[in-house]
């Protein structure tokens, strides 16, 4: 074999060192119990180091990395441009009784990017301005229920989960209605069943669940959408936390030609700095004065800098239009060499933020994951970060070798399934 199989004996270590003092050891969506890291003993579980499209495990082994830190990395590892300004801020100050005037900057600069903006309000995770959308929601309309695509994410809060969840109260998600993504139809029917008592319509721009092909929305979907939104009072949510500025710098809803009322970003805003933003239509934002919704670190002014900085480095870039270049060419780069040796390599949802799935994978008949498992752990014991049943993500950073070297990697890891 001509790429070297990666030890993982200090990584083991760690994670039984980690195991005796924090529950699970990882905790969370990177932690080996989520199931996107199966076989685990294929996966480093703790990082030393990270620069440009790459990062280093404990163990020193180089991987060539998709996930991005589930997204934030957008740019590269310790971007240049993102980590000055966000050093000349620190110099200033960070956490401070009062906030920086960089809040004020940066929330300009997103009312002037995106397309549905007249106004934006800061936090730290997505799942703080998906909630903070749905308590405005319901402030707004003074109706209770939400309703929901099936296969969605929109973070851990307790509304965004399900009644069999550990936990988890039925008053929790007891006003929540789920429809099928892309039938428009039954969610007119939903609609027209709780007339007068939908408060939202929280989505994604497209399907991009976990273990299933992305799917993305049909040919005057969201079109048909807005109008019925906008018909019944129902406050629209774009939950573009994953997807925001790797395909339109506008938003997501810019991009398949719509706008939302309400528009959630974090992941590729700063990246890597902590912050996240709620944006949205001039109506509501009497609505969102009125919210009492905030924390300890929200108004801290380095994030803020460091938002600022990768927006300005994006819009230089076309950042957009280059990562769907990029994501054009590794995955067809990675069907073909599948379909080589015999292997149906699906490559779904939008490029620059893909979906991976090897198809031909029936045990008697039944579709498995079996296969397609496999197949990523080979690819990570060869150094190319890939997880199992996740969508992946690409950064700027990310070269033309690099890209080659993956293909590379997944024609010698097919050979040996």
């Amino acid at each position: 074999m001509r790429f070297p199989i990666y030890k993982l004996d200090r990584s083991a270590e760690e994670y039984r060192r980690a195991l005796r003092v924090i529950p699970s050891g990882i905790y969370g969506h990177q932690g080996p119990a989520e199931g996107c890291f199966v076989p685990v003993e294929a996966f480093p579980f703790f990082s030393e180091r990270a620069k440009g499209s790459y990062f280093w495990d404990v163990d020193g082994n180089r991987f060539i990395d998709y996930m991005c830190a589930y997204g934030p990395n957008v740019l590269g590892y310790n971007d240049e441009d993102v980590d000055e300004a966000a050093a000349k801020q620190r110099a200033l100050g960070d956490c401070i009784t009062t906030p920086s005037t960089r809040m004020i900057d940066f929330a300009e600069l997103l009312v002037d990017t995106v397309a549905s903006a007249d106004w934006a309000f800061f936090a730290k995770n997505g799942g703080d301005v998906t909630t903070l959308a749905v308590i405005a929601a319901r402030a707004h309309t003074h109706r209770k229920k939400i309703v929901f695509f099936k296969g969605y994410y929109h973070g851990v809060t307790q509304w965004t989960q399900k009644v069999d969840y550990p936990g988890i109260l039925e008053e929790d998600v007891l006003n929540n209605i789920y429809v099928p993504w892309n039938d428009y139809e039954k969610l007119a029917e939903v609609f027209e069943e709780n007339r007068g008592e939908i408060a939202a319509l929280i989505s994604q721009p497209y399907l991009h669940g976990n273990f299933m092909d992305n799917q993305l929305p049909g040919e005057g979907f969201w079109q048909k959408v807005r109008k019925l939104c906008t018909d019944t009072g129902t406050v629209l949510i774009i939950d573009d936390v994953r997807a925001g500025f790797r395909l339109d710098l506008a938003g997501s809803d810019h991009f398949f030609g719509f706008e939302a009322d309400l528009i959630c970003f974090c992941k590729a805003l700063a990246n890597g700095y902590n912050v996240s933003a709620l944006c949205g239509k001039e109506f509501l934002r009497n609505t969102l004065s009125s919210v009492t919704f905030t924390g300890s670190y929200w108004l801290s002014a380095v994030p803020f800098a460091a938002g600022i900085a990768c927006i300005e480095k994006m819009k230089r870039l076309n950042l957009p239009a280059l990562l769907q270049e990029k994501g054009k060419v590794l995955t067809e780069g990675l069907v073909a060499t599948a379909k080589k040796h015999g292997y149906d390599l699906h490559a779904s949802g939008m490029p620059a933020l893909f979906y991976l799935r090897i198809a031909n994978d029936d045990l008697g008949g039944t579709p498995s994951l079996m296969l397609h498992q496999r197949w990523i752990a080979e690819m990570v014991k060869r150094g190319i970060y890939l997880t199992n049943h996740h969508n992946h993500f690409l950064n700027y950073a990310l070269s033309d070798e690099d890209i080659k070297t993956t293909i590379e990697i997944a024609d010698e890891a097919f050979s040996v399934l």
